[in-house]
């Protein structure tokens, strides 16, 4: 295990795809021979050390480089011999009280970068600043961190390149007329009922046609996952196609699994061109979880939070990742998804600062079963003033069995269920399924109380015909 950081790294140092000079292969082995037994650095080219709280997150089976995903507990759900390193750069950066610094959005990698040192654009950076002013800023007696001038003025810029330009502040969209049926109903302050539906396994869309139809008339919007747990399915994209013609609004959902850089930015136009303006992001079950063969586990292009910046800027400011000018920026409403109850609700709430920062409009949450948790979470949200800035859909499930109750409990990340409903649904018997929809119901009965909360979101998970009632009955039918 490395000297400084928690975890051991999940595979071996990158190396550069591009031919190097002796000199240059000599800087890099040095590099190596410090940071891996230091850091278990990979030699990713495009260091993060200095905002990750000196633990490297490319320690991360994802290579997530702005944070945790939904599974975020203090064991990785990938290799549970492992830490989360996440969990334990949280940890750390709160101990150091560096906490804020979580905020920056950090760019994906530059693979170009990948396997190079560091310690000539290091050095170049510090001959451009001079070392009397990084001197005079390490000699200050008081006010500020004696690091400010290296930290700020060395290593930022090589960290945040032209074509990234990521920042610590929240970025409001712009003023505009709403884009969709489901903005426009969030903004008019109305409590918004969405439901989620499992795509299909085939290319058979006959029973998606007849759920649409049946859920259509009392929701603003239909969410269509996209491969969930990591399950080849119809894509969202043809999902949402279809829910059009069918008079149905879609949310298109967009994994970071299965996604590059290259086609989340054609996605996107394509979906926009299409009139499919609700894009929801997620980072995505990892394919360990999914059927064999696996796929690979290490590399994820981009991260949710970076999947936000993209599109928020291409909506805002009219430009791709590269730079490059759009002629007609596109139309979006951004969501992303939270974990109220992943991790600690401290470091929640800066995970979803950060994607509300980032881009994000809306949020819709894991499974709640504990109002009692809900309400720490939306605590320290309070806290670091993110309500307001987004909505939030808090995530409603109707429980069909024990067993089912005993896998969400035990086997999905961030989903836990109190004691209490575990013991409804075992002393139910034959009518537990009764049981799961009373549940339900008292879950959005008291989750009305809120008035922070905008709105639910309902995965039914093949219980998708009892949605009519449920909203009627809950009296949110129409």
């Amino acid at each position: 295990m490395p000297g400084l950081t928690p975890g051991r790294r999940w595979q071996p140092a990158f190396k550069p795809f591009t031919k190097r000079t002796f000199w240059q292969k000599l800087e890099g082995r040095v590099e190596l021979l410090i940071k891996g037994p230091i850091f278990g650095c990979r030699m990713c080219g495009n260091c993060l050390l200095q905002e990750t709280a000196f633990i490297c997150p490319m320690e991360c089976p994802k290579g997530l480089r702005n944070g945790p995903c939904g599974g975020a507990t203090e064991v990785c759900y990938i290799d549970p011999t492992r830490p989360c390193i996440w969990y334990r750069i949280y940890q750390r950066s709160f101990k150091l009280k560096r906490q804020e610094r979580l905020l920056e959005i950090l760019p994906p990698m530059d693979w170009a970068r990948a396997g190079n040192n560091l310690v000539g654009e290091v050095v170049a950076q510090v001959r451009k600043v001079g070392l009397k002013r990084i001197l005079s800023g390490f000699m200050k007696k008081e006010g500020g961190s004696r690091l400010a001038v290296i930290e700020d003025e060395v290593f930022f810029p090589i960290r945040q390149p032209d074509w990234w330009q990521g920042d610590y502040a929240y970025h409001a969209p712009l003023d505009h007329e709403p884009v969709s049926r489901l903005e426009s109903d969030l903004k008019s302050g109305k409590f918004v009922v969405t439901v989620e539906i499992t795509a299909p396994l085939s290319d058979n869309a006959s029973k998606l046609i007849e759920e649409i139809g049946l859920i259509k008339p009392h929701v603003s919007a239909i969410n269509f996952t996209d491969s969930a747990s990591a399950n080849p399915r119809m894509a969202s994209d043809a999902c949402s196609k279809i829910a059009l013609e069918q008079g149905a609004e879609p949310i298109l959902q967009i994994s970071a699994r299965d996604h590059t850089r290259t086609v989340l930015q054609a996605k996107a136009l394509g979906a926009s061109a299409m009139g499919i303006h609700n894009l929801f992001v997620v980072t995505g079950d990892s394919p360990i979880i999914g059927p064999n063969p696996i796929a690979r586990l290490d590399i994820v292009d981009l991260d949710s939070v970076q999947m936000l910046w993209i599109l928020r800027r291409m909506r805002d400011e009219g430009i791709y990742l590269g730079g490059r000018k759009m002629k007609y920026p596109p139309k979006f409403f951004l969501g992303a998804a939270a974990s109220p109850m992943a991790s600690r609700p401290e470091y929640q709430a800066i995970r979803e600062e950060k994607k509300a920062n980032a881009g994000a409009q809306f949020f819709q949450t894991n499974v709640i079963y504990d109002l009692a948790a809900l309400e720490s979470w939306m605590n320290a949200l309070t806290k670091r003033n993110v309500l307001g800035k987004v909505h939030i859909l808090v995530g409603i499930n109707i429980l069909k069995s024990m067993a089912m109750a005993q896998y969400l409990d035990r086997e999905i990340p961030g989903v836990f269920i109190p004691h209490d409903l575990m013991e409804r649904m075992q002393e139910a018997g034959e009518g537990a399924e009764q049981e799961g929809f009373q549940i339900a119901l008292e879950l959005i009965e008291g989750i009305r109380k809120y008035k922070e909360v905008n709105g639910i979101h309902i995965m039914p998970v093949g219980r998708e015909k009892d949605v009519p009632r449920l909203l009627q009955e809950a009296g949110l039918s129409g």
